[in-house]
């Protein structure tokens, strides 16, 4: 007898749900540490955002010059460009330029191809 209630002993301590301590205010250690470890994240999330807020003030009047002197060159481009899925992504040139190459259906030449003297004709 002894022999067959030693499994049975074991398998119930094993199956018996493990109760968890409550703590005073009737959370359980778990949820306490999953509100203390959310609260952490907030509080650092506060600190990143309080941040974020002040490089926001530092470069606004930047971007605000910045939209003022482009934004005509950026209007003008955008009314010229009817589909930007029809071109590859900017490039910059060796000498500085930047050019926006059109897509070419299949069996056409992608690219155009770059003279000896390192130049590229449009």
């Amino acid at each position: 007898m002894r022999q067959i209630a030693a499994p049975f002993l074991a398998l119930s301590l094993l199956a018996a749900p493990v109760q968890a301590q409550e703590e005073g205010n009737g959370l359980t250690l778990m949820e306490e540490g999953a509100r203390l470890f959310l609260r952490g994240l907030m509080d650092e999330t506060d600190e990143a955002i309080g941040g974020l807020q002040d490089m926001a003030r530092e470069i606004e009047p930047f971007l605000n010059e910045f939209a003022q002197e482009m934004g005509p060159a950026l209007r003008d481009l955008a009314d010229k460009v009817e589909d930007w899925s029809a071109y590859h992504p900017p490039e910059m040139l060796p000498n500085g330029d930047i050019i926006l190459r059109r897509k070419v259906e299949e069996g056409g030449e992608d690219t155009p191809e770059a003279n000896p003297d390192g130049t590229t004709d449009l």
